[in-house]
């Protein structure tokens, strides 16, 4: 059996909450709600984010989303007074890490070499977390 795509799940503590937050910061609302406690966002590759309301998990997730321009999807976050918690630059990737009200790591990536994958780059940013925990 092979795998042909991929969801990633952010688990939130109040999905209407939530989904008023999502959708300021995707711009859109929602491509799916499949349940009462779940919205689901689909991207250009096909892949895409699950949000869904679970109070033992909620705060707890980490997702990277791949960007094609950094800078313009920084300045956007700006402008929604979105804080940006962290950027890292490296010979592959740049990113900025941002958290949602929940507390959700939200990594938006910029792949710089065709020879880098997304694992590097998650690695690239978990490595970063872990030094600024140090620090």
């Amino acid at each position: 059996m092979t795998i042909t795509n991929a969801l990633a799940g952010i688990a939130v503590f109040n999905i209407d909450e939530s989904l008023v937050w999502y959708q300021q910061l995707l711009g859109r609302p929602p491509d799916r709600t499949p349940q009462e406690t779940v919205a689901e966002w689909e991207f250009a590759n096909g892949c895409g984010i699950q949000v869904f309301e679970d109070s033992e998990r909620g705060g707890t997730s980490s997702v990277t989303l791949i960007v094609t321009d950094i800078d313009a999807r920084v300045d956007d976050l700006k402008k929604q007074d979105i804080d940006i918690r962290a950027t890292a630059t490296s010979e592959t990737s740049r990113t900025a890490s941002i958290a949602d009200p929940d507390g959700n790591q939200i990594v938006f990536a910029q792949i710089l070499s065709k020879d880098a994958s997304i694992e590097e780059t998650a690695s690239e940013e978990a490595a970063t977390d872990q030094r600024r925990a140090i620090a």
